[in-house]
């Protein structure tokens, strides 16, 4: 027989293709649609599987749980999904957005790069609330909502809004604001957070605003205060100085270079009168490099806390109120996030977590964790994320319980009084707490249960004071 009298395969796949292309032309059969539907099959995202999963069109900036939706933030458009399905209930095209409110109270705010004004849209249905023109910065919180105006450079007006709110409850003057290239949150001079692989920067949601705000303009300090809106002091800060406003005090953090080491004073400082109430040394805030001590940066905390280095080398979290010192930890521990009423610290030995009451120090959880793991700290939960192997945990802060425990290499990105969103890549899915297994375990510590909210969710404490009064517990030791 001659070589090449036959089709060959190559001939044979050609003439294949050929009859399914013909096929599916004249509608007879059509196999495309689901070999492109087995092409593009998600696969679960964690595993207990998720209440819903979802593709989106790029990878998430941020991620907010408000009110019965969930905003995803992208880089040109914000969406906004159903909490209980995950279908999308609509899109904007804006180069920015943040969530203001909590509840049924919540907006969202979106504007465009390097154009003034802002829209606060309904959460559930995109409807523009609310439209403004003139305003070059946004700040927003959980009960409030600011916003900057300027006529001229030197020439600026503050006012705060309720989230929902069509006329302002009070307006201040400012001789500037610091905008930076984007709209919302500019940086004020406060605390930065402690952060973790795996766990978004603003996982908890918008903050409730703080007593003071400290506004940087032209190397000064404004401070304002949140509830009249009166700017209580103009600041200059000295050479060797940074100022902070955290925990309704104006803070001088000094640093002063001496034989090679840095050494540094905090003094809190009442806003209203300029008096000093407390004074403290030897805490270094991790404001300065190691040139120098050139102070360049905020201190770590959160809410009305700080958290520094104390000359021995342990860690210590400090009221920003009174200078109180709140926990002091074990030599070798380290704290990996912290709010006003408690700190997750991972053990000396670097095999475990655990959560500690600020104020009496005391211990109320423990669990094992690799040396790698991150936690953070919301109103609703303590999330801790592990690696090797991957997993995403969602604690009850004073207890230890288990509300949620996932087997996931995706990322916390927003938690919400029922439960959490996590994502990895364009891939995004929510989980309700007490769904899986570990939700049911027992109480790490024996105690008693944690306070009631949704789900058998501790609820959230927002606004625990200055001081910390509001969220003291009956058994805290306070």
């Amino acid at each position: 027989m001659a070589k090449g009298s036959g089709l060959g395969v190559r001939g044979w796949l050609l003439l294949g293709l050929t009859t399914v292309v013909a096929l599916a032309a004249t509608g007879v059969w059509n196999p495309f649609p689901g070999m492109w539907d087995w092409v593009n099959r998600r696969s679960p995202i964690s595993e207990p599987d998720v209440l819903w999963q979802q593709r989106i069109g790029g990878t998430p900036r941020s991620v907010t749980i408000a009110a019965e939706t969930v905003v995803v933030e992208q880089r040109t458009r914000v969406e906004a999904r159903s909490l209980a399905t995950g279908s999308q209930l609509w899109e904007r095209k804006a180069d920015w957005s943040a969530v203001a409110g909590g509840g049924a109270e919540a907006v969202v705010v979106v504007g465009r790069l390097l154009v003034k004004g802002y829209e606060v849209l309904d959460p559930t249905t995109g409807v523009t609330r609310r439209r403004s023109d003139d305003t070059v910065a946004v700040w927003t919180y959980r009960n409030l909502l600011l916003d900057a105006r300027c006529t001229e450079a030197t020439d600026c007006t503050l006012s705060a809004w309720e989230p929902r709110g069509t006329t302002p409850l009070w307006t201040a003057f400012l001789p500037g604001v610091s905008t930076g290239l984007l709209a919302d949150n500019p940086n004020l001079l406060d605390s930065r957070r402690l952060t973790s692989a795996r766990i978004h920067a603003e996982v908890a949601g918008p903050e409730a605003v703080p007593p003071l705000l400290g506004f940087p303009v032209d190397g000064r300090v404004h401070v304002v205060d949140t509830a009249t809106g009166r700017v209580l002091q103009d600041v200059e800060p000295g050479r060797d100085e940074r100022l902070a406003v955290i925990g309704g005090r104006l803070l001088r953090i000094a640093a002063r270079s001496q034989d090679g080491n840095c050494y540094f004073t905090i003094s809190g400082q009442d806003a209203a009168t300029g008096q000093q109430t407390w004074q403290r040394a030897g805490l270094n805030l991790r404001t300065a490099d190691s040139a120098g001590c050139v102070q360049r940066e905020d201190p770590y905390g959160a809410r009305n806390v700080l958290v520094g280095v104390a000359p021995d080398g342990r860690e210590a979290v400090l009221d920003g109120y009174d200078g109180r010192l709140l926990l002091s930890t074990e030599d070798g521990e380290r704290v990996l996030a912290v709010d006003d009423r408690y700190a997750v610290v991972r053990t000396a030995d670097r095999g475990g977590v655990a959560g500690r009451e600020l104020g009496s120090g005391q211990v109320r959880w423990n669990r094992p964790s690799g040396e790698k793991a991150g936690a953070a700290l919301t109103p609703y939960a303590a999330v801790v994320a592990d690696e090797k192997p991957n997993r995403l945990v969602a604690l009850d802060p004073r207890t230890g319980r288990e509300l949620v425990a996932l087997r996931t290499s995706a990322n916390a990105l927003a938690v919400g009084p029922a439960g959490m969103v996590v994502g990895e890549g364009r891939e995004i899915g929510y989980v309700r707490f007490g769904t899986t297994g570990g939700s049911t375990g027992p109480d790490p510590t024996g105690g008693v249960p944690g306070p009631a909210g949704t789900g058998g969710v501790p609820a959230p404490q927002d606004a625990c004071g200055p001081k910390n009064e509001l969220c003291a517990t009956p058994d805290s030791g306070k």
